[in-house]
């Protein structure tokens, strides 16, 4: 029910433990299909930004996060609603998850959102995490 959109805009690729990646990675696709409602836009992109660091985005288009929440978000346990927490599955523990990968990986993760505008989740990799394309 969701609109999904892979775009790679690099051919860089990233040094790092995998399977913590994949874990991370996973995480914020799985919350971006589970807190916006069918029809929204979802879009992964890797990237290098303007400061040639490696940029991994999820984006969506959904009702976004209320700033209130956005500093909390990645405390384990956390939930900004418990009742739709419960309704999809979720246990809190995705983005405390997302923020110990990005700290294993020297990657810094921003959260930006507006309530009614969707919501965008980034890792950014320093250039010693990068792999030149061959």
């Amino acid at each position: 029910g969701h609109q999904i959109q892979v775009a790679i805009d690099s051919d860089v690729r990233l040094r790092g433990a995998e399977k913590e990646l994949h874990s991370a990675i996973s995480n914020l696709a799985y919350n971006a299909v589970q807190h916006t409602p069918p029809g929204s836009q979802i879009t992964l992109n890797w990237k290098l930004d303007d400061q040639g660091r490696g940029c991994l985005s999820v984006a969506d288009n959904g009702e976004g996060i209320p700033a209130a929440h956005l500093s909390r978000l990645t405390e384990r346990f956390y939930r900004i609603d418990a009742d739709r927490s419960r309704a999809t599955g979720g246990t809190g523990l995705g983005l405390a998850i997302v923020k110990n990968v990005a700290t294993l990986h020297a990657a810094e993760l921003q959260i930006s959102s507006e309530v009614g505008a969707g919501s965008q989740f980034i890792l950014l990799f320093p250039s010693s995490r990068l792999i030149p394309a061959a």
